[in-house]
């Protein structure tokens, strides 16, 4: 059976962090992997969460099983968290996942369910196991336009989705748009919005940096004008990058519908889909979210930080645009301090995204996403200098 199993294509983050696992030279730099960085290259343990787990410690008496889609107080916290009070707590179907990754994949695996023929659009560029899931499991997409030369290509968005079939799935990005950095404005996404209710589409809105952006409610803003306007909707929320929990896995999927039957058909949908893939979810992580969410010291706490991380990243947008402008002595990279969240693509070839590695020890994706998170204010020069040197 082995032997005739398909080659799978090389994923490309895996394929950088073992390339730079590898390269020997100790100045070499890491802006491809997906994760936050502080200033001496670490990811850490944030303090809200640190003190949740000495306190849980301390509590908890049992690693039996929580429910098929986790615990109720872990799903309504993430609930108020993400939509606030855009929709009533009634109208919101949800499931623990493990991790965000989890939680698009039950909510294409719910797609699937619901109908054989609906295409899913995703965005071009978009986080690259968006299209790798959906052709996993054979689900019609397609690409609509969004990222032309350092700005939002709205209108070249707004005339792809125009020729969407009723029905369809249109999947966006709440906030932080990975791997572009730019995000639809207030009044972009209302246009947004209303095409998405006159051409009867379902919005599906994958949310990873709640807060990263330009704050925790800022950053959920639109979000909450689609689940308060559209008729369906399905979210995919992940606490890895704002709670820094990622290998804990915590994440949900919630489904919003206007009507009771239809919020009944998905929470029966999520439960049956958690049980056909992992059955219960991972609850430690969730379980220090909540502790965070619902305990106000902690959450005083976790907010101050992530505002922390947020105005650190904008600082060093606004050190990176800076100092490509006077290396390249160009305004070709001033939309770096414009843009949002972790990442930026930054617009140069794959041939000196290569350069960049080879001559330079700086990794970064083939198509010049860089992450943010990954430099501090002594290693932003270096990169200035290299991508000039590079161009």
């Amino acid at each position: 059976m082995f032997s005739v199993l398909p080659d799978q294509p090389q994923d490309k983050i895996l394929a950088i962090m073992k390339l730079f696992r590898e390269d020997a030279r100790t100045d070499k730099i890491d802006l491809g992997v997906g994760v936050y960085k502080d200033a001496e290259g670490r990811t850490p343990i944030m303090r809200a969460i640190k003190t949740a787990e000495k306190k849980l410690w301390d509590v908890e008496d049992t690693k039996s099983y929580v429910g098929l889609v986790g615990a109720e107080d872990f799903n309504d916290a993430m609930v108020e968290m993400v939509l606030a009070d855009a929709v009533s707590r009634d109208a919101v179907a949800s499931a623990a996942t493990p991790g965000g990754t989890g939680a698009v994949h039950q909510a294409f695996e719910m797609v699937k369910l619901a109908s054989d023929t609906a295409t899913v659009w995703v965005s071009n560029p978009s986080w690259g196991n968006h299209i790798s899931m959906l052709n996993h499991l054979k689900i019609p997409n397609k690409k609509y336009r969004y990222f032309d030369n350092g700005d939002l290509d709205f209108a070249g968005m707004i005339s792809d989705l125009n020729s969407a079939a009723p029905g369809d799935v249109i999947l966006l990005h709440g906030c932080c748009h990975n791997p572009t950095g730019v995000n639809l404005t207030p009044a972009q996404w209302q246009q947004a919005v209303d095409l998405l209710v006159e051409r009867d589409l379902i919005p599906m809105i994958d949310i990873a940096y709640q807060g990263f952006g330009n704050g925790i409610d800022e950053d959920a803003a639109g979000v909450r004008l689609v689940a308060a306007t559209c008729p369906e909707v399905l979210i995919a929320a992940s606490c890895s990058k704002n709670f820094g929990v990622y290998r804990e896995r915590t994440g949900i999927f919630m489904a919003v519908s206007n009507t009771s039957k239809g919020k009944a058909k998905a929470q029966a949908s999520m439960a049956h889909l958690n049980r056909q893939n992992f059955s219960f979810p991972p609850d430690h992580g969730a379980r220090l979210v909540t502790m965070v969410l619902n305990d106000p010291e902690l959450r005083a706490d976790w907010l101050a930080e992530v505002e922390a991380v947020r105005v650190g990243m904008l600082d060093l947008r606004k050190q990176l645009a800076a100092e490509l402008k006077r290396t390249t002595n160009s305004d070709r990279f001033d939309f770096i301090a414009d843009h949002r969240g972790m990442f930026s693509m930054i617009g140069i070839t794959e041939e000196q995204v290569k350069a960049l590695r080879d001559d330079h020890g700086i990794y970064a994706v083939s198509d010049s996403r860089i992450n943010i998170a990954g430099l501090n204010a002594e290693t932003v020069p270096i990169l200035a200098k290299a991508i000039a040197d590079v161009l």
